[in-house]
């Protein structure tokens, strides 16, 4: 003989006991992203300037891949940095090759007294603040993101790695509820 253990067990408690079980792997898997540790950076060389290495002109080329790995953007940036007064300003021109988003952003960083940055951009929702790690730099912020003809507010956690004092690497995850929801891979190169 079979139970079903809503037969044995009132619908209310049965109810619980699935919220229970979401909670718990919403927790797990929230738990099982990634987290980086800027510290593990600090004593890496070279060490990585933001203004120094932006105040130019930058190309970059990246993709963004979806949960499943399957590649959705592929594009060039152009970006042109120069330094206004206290402001590190980054003029971006965006060129997709598969899909599509936005085309031209600017951005404006203020280096605050410890040496952290904040940051802004008109289609950044709030600060962005930005932390350096001797060879990395750690840039965090939300924006309001266009998929499918919705809108979603994600958080970035964006990591910069110097490979050289012209070259770097960027990986940035996209989060949605502390869980990674795509991955950015940027490769930046500083124009002579």
């Amino acid at each position: 003989m079979i139970v079903k253990l809503s037969e044995t067990v009132p619908v209310k408690t049965v109810f619980k006991i699935k919220i229970a079980c979401l909670l718990t792997l919403a927790i797990m898997v929230g738990g099982c992203s990634l987290t980086i540790d800027g510290r593990d950076y600090k004593e890496q060389a070279p060490a990585f300037n933001l203004v120094e290495f932006f105040d130019g002109k930058v190309t970059a080329w990246g993709i963004v891949q979806n949960r499943s790995a399957e590649v959705v953007q592929r594009f060039i940036v152009n970006i042109d940095g120069s330094v206004e007064g206290s402001e590190l300003v980054l003029d971006e021109t965006f060129e997709y090759i598969i899909g599509e988003g936005v085309t031209e952003r600017v951005w404006r960083l203020q280096t605050n007294a410890d040496g952290t940055f904040t940051g802004n951009a008109s289609d950044i929702a709030g600060p962005a603040t930005g932390t350096p790690y001797g060879n990395a730099f750690n840039f965090v912020y939300e924006m309001d993101l266009a998929v499918d003809g919705s809108t979603y507010r994600v958080a970035f956690d964006d990591w910069f790695f110097a490979i050289d004092d012209n070259t770097l690497m960027n990986r940035s995850y996209i989060k949605k509820f502390g869980i990674v929801m795509a991955e950015v891979t940027i490769f930046m190169q500083r124009q002579e």
